[in-house]
């Protein structure tokens, strides 16, 4: 099931970036052949985990894919893989194009034996500047897209990352919109094409499409950022015995907060609160004063005074709280299932939401190699090659 039903692909990334949008495309009803080189992916070793190869990180990014073992290195491992690229609709990798030209299996290469098919990469760097050779990581690529210059300028000067994988998820959504759209372009013309997802590129334009701001004009109306996202005062509000997430925004809400406040005279009054454009002027002080008010009140009672109010609140959640929350449950976001090897597991659903083709996980994590046999011998590989090309080390048997 799924909208990808009947899509193959080879999947030749690790860590997170690669291995989250492939993990989304399984999702969706692509059948996904992780592709892992002998000692496996490096993020099978991350993490709390019961089994050796099977930890945490790994299994909420690697869900409804097969693993294959092959050593790409090898003269077997890799004619394997041009074989399996004869069956497969898209290959996609996350290591530098230079290296992928280095083993061989370069978009040439691969579209030598299937000329209509995807090449997708996922990489830290447009290959047509300067920059296309360099590595990437999130924590660098996150540097490079103005984040830690963001926080220390919203907060108390120093530069921090993100304490999410930010960089590596955002790509990895990137590459599943890219990767569907080649898809559907290809069921309309038949044409097979390369496709490049750099890290740098999109996190850059991510970032900016909020704090370009003055900078958009030619010559600049002002300098870069958007005042309100970058105001100290943007941050979950202290109550008397917490914190709480609010939001007063819009016209109404601002309004209806100071009604609810007993302060509906102010809000008539002061010039700063007439519009949006106001408002963002004054966001610092604004917010400030937001903040004071929170203060007088406990957690409880702002919840029920912002319900009555309409104004937008969450509560300020934890690891343990999140798994509580009530939407949560009620969409059965993060239920507890039966892995054959790893006991019972807590399993990240897919949050969207299909009238037809309900996207699911279809299978738990792949133990290293579990699936090597069996893929091969759905390639054509008959028993004494398979056997031939273990004992040369080529390919490794789960």
């Amino acid at each position: 099931m799924g909208p990808l039903a009947g899509v193959r692909i080879l999947d030749l990334t690790t860590v997170m970036m690669g291995p989250s949008a492939t993990q989304g495309l399984a999702e969706l009803g692509a059948d996904v052949i992780k592709v892992e080189a002998p000692g496996g992916d490096p993020v099978r070793y991350i993490g709390p985990a019961r089994h050796h190869g099977m930890g945490a990180l790994f299994l909420n990014a690697n869900g409804s894919k097969r693993s294959i073992v092959l050593d790409l290195k090898s003269d077997g491992g890799r004619a394997a893989l041009l074989r399996l690229c004869e069956g497969a609709d898209v290959l996609a990798y996350n290591i530098r194009p230079q290296a992928m030209g280095r083993l061989g299996l370069g978009y040439d290469d691969v579209r030598a034996v299937r000329p209509d098919i995807l090449y997708a990469g996922m990489f830290g760097y447009g290959q047509e500047g300067p920059y296309a050779a360099r590595p990437a990581y999130d924590d660098l690529i996150q540097g490079a897209a103005l984040l830690p210059f963001l926080i220390a300028r919203a907060g108390d000067g120093t530069p921090r990352y993100v304490p999410a994988a930010i960089a590596d998820r955002v790509v990895g959504l990137a590459a599943v919109g890219a990767i569907s759209a080649a898809l559907y372009h290809r069921q309309k013309t038949g044409e097979g094409q390369r496709l490049d997802v750099p890290m740098f590129e999109t996190m850059v334009g991510l970032t900016l499409a909020d704090h370009l701001g003055g900078l958009t004009f030619d010559p600049p109306l002002g300098e870069g950022g958007y005042q309100r996202l970058l105001s100290p005062e943007r941050r979950p509000y202290r109550t008397r015995d917490g914190f709480i997430c609010a939001l007063v925004y819009n016209d109404k809400q601002w309004k209806s907060f100071y009604e609810a406040t007993g302060r509906a005279d102010e809000f008539a009054s002061d010039p700063r609160l007439v519009s949006i454009k106001t408002r963002t002027e004054h966001i610092d002080a604004l917010y400030a004063e937001v903040a004071a008010t929170f203060r007088e009140r406990t957690t409880a009672e702002w919840m029920d005074l912002l319900e009555r109010a309409d104004i937008p609140f969450v509560p300020v959640h934890d690891f343990g709280s999140i798994l509580e929350d009530p939407q949560v449950q009620a969409v059965n976001l993060l239920p507890v299932v039966d892995h054959p090897s790893e006991g019972r597991i807590r399993k990240i659903q897919p949050a969207t939401r299909w009238s037809k083709t309900q996207a699911v996980p279809h299978r738990p994590a792949p133990r290293l190699g579990e699936h090597t046999r069996s893929l091969l011998a759905e390639a054509g590989f008959s028993d004494g090659e398979i056997d031939r090309l273990a004992a040369e080390g080529a390919i490794g048997l789960g």
